[in-house]
């Protein structure tokens, strides 16, 4: 059996379950969750700013918070000082005596126990978290609303795109986000999300009472909440046209060291603590595709990466063998014409451009449906030349870390 060969059983599943979402896309509930109205309930709303070092963005993340569309005596924000070591404690006095702000400045302990000493401040209905390197639409609360007229709904994301992205990086990876909004659209009608990103999501503060706030969770708290909150049998909702944007890794170098802390979490969430969720039919969807596919994905991802190391490495060599002996002024001379007929082709490849066709179709769907503004262009490109470079460096990385009990500190 050739190396190809193993392959496409991972390209078979990577089609069949973008099958999977672009008919979700068109189910009735996924429809039904597009044509929802904007509500006229206006719960109490307290939205959590976690900083550590935020001194030159949580200014900004704040007043994008106070332009929102909500009624002010309704909404509160809670910035969080955890214990930084630069000028974020300056940069939050900005909003000391605004009517509609509250501050706390604590000992560093990590994101989630400054979640949770947010959260001990406020008794409103709804708990939204920000991260303070992201800023959000006016109107993206109420877009948020909606979802938790559903008392099946816990809590609800928003979607995600990149803050003016500038480099190659940054344009890749908000065609990642972009895609990301398609997908959370499609699996949150069927109850299949499992990480409640810290970019705007939302929660019932009864349900964080219940399952007794948030926990360090392998430095991926907002997944942990997120598994926890379907291990305890509720839903979490989407709201596609809730636009928020973040900051993202300018280098590949940053970008690596962010996703392997998120490819850990998983990793380590999924198989640990929550591992009872894979195959349980009881949880549907999630238990039964989501998370399997998701695990599948990160180990097709290192797979189809060494094997496409190993075929050029072959390659190489065969074409070394083929010149040996060959004067180099002949065998670097072209010869004949070329003939886009004989140009080589297998299955492998007509699979693997399906699958980036069909990824790079529903970032457009996903911009389409959040209504994000800016061009996708440059993003198209960089994600089809960089992401497939990129994406094993880190998971190899994260893999790696689990297999040896390896941890990184993130600060």
């Amino acid at each position: 059996m050739s190396p190809q060969m193993v392959a496409y059983p991972f390209l078979f599943i990577a089609i069949f379950f973008e099958s999977f979402i672009l008919v979700t896309l068109l189910s009735e509930p996924a429809r039904a969750r597009r044509l929802r109205a904007r509500s006229a309930l206006t719960p109490s709303v307290a939205v959590i700013v976690p900083c550590y070092n935020e001194a030159s963005t949580v200014g900004a993340t704040c007043d994008s918070l106070l332009a929102l569309d909500y009624p002010k005596e309704k909404l509160e924000i809670i910035l969080v000082n955890d214990g930084s070591t630069d000028e974020t404690a300056r940069a939050m006095a900005r909003f000391d005596g605004h009517p509609q702000v509250r501050i706390l400045h604590k000992e560093n302990g990590g994101k989630h126990t400054a979640l949770n000493a947010g959260i001990a401040l406020t008794r409103a209905e709804l708990i939204g978290c920000l991260d303070a390197d992201s800023f959000v639409e006016p109107d993206a609360l109420r877009e948020i609303i909606p979802c938790f007229e559903d008392e099946r709904v816990v809590a609800t994301t928003a979607a995600m795109s990149i803050h003016r992205p500038n480099n190659f990086i940054e344009h890749m990876q908000n065609v990642e986000y972009i895609f990301g909004i398609t997908l959370r659209h499609a699996i949150a009608s069927i109850n299949g999300i499992y990480v409640t990103p810290g970019p705007f999501s939302f929660y019932r503060s009864s349900i964080l009472a219940t399952l007794g706030g948030f926990r360090q969770g392998h430095q991926t708290e907002d997944m942990e909440m997120a598994l926890r909150i379907q291990q305890a049998g509720y839903e979490i909702g989407n709201a596609p046209r809730a636009r928020v944007y973040t900051k993202a890794p300018r280098t590949v170098a940053k970008l690596v060291k962010q996703r392997t802390r998120w490819t850990t979490g998983f990793l380590r969430n999924v198989l640990g603590e929550y591992r009872g969720l894979i195959g349980d039919r009881k949880h549907g969807a999630l238990g039964m595709l989501v998370l399997p596919t998701a695990l599948l994905a990160i180990l097709s991802g290192i797979l189809l990466f060494l094997l496409m190391l190993f075929t050029l490495v072959r390659g190489m060599v065969n074409a070394f063998e083929v010149r040996v002996g060959i004067p180099l002024s002949y065998a670097l001379v072209p010869h004949g014409s070329f003939d886009w007929m004989y140009l080589p082709t297998n299955f492998l490849l007509l699979f693997g451009l399906v699958a980036l066709l069909v990824s790079l179709s529903f970032a457009l769907i996903g911009k389409r449906l959040s209504k994000t503004p800016g061009n996708l262009f440059l993003g198209l490109v960089s994600y089809t030349l960089l992401y497939g470079l990129i994406a094993p460096l880190w998971l190899l990385r994260a893999t790696a870390d689990v297999t040896f009990r390896k941890h990184r500190r993130w600060r």
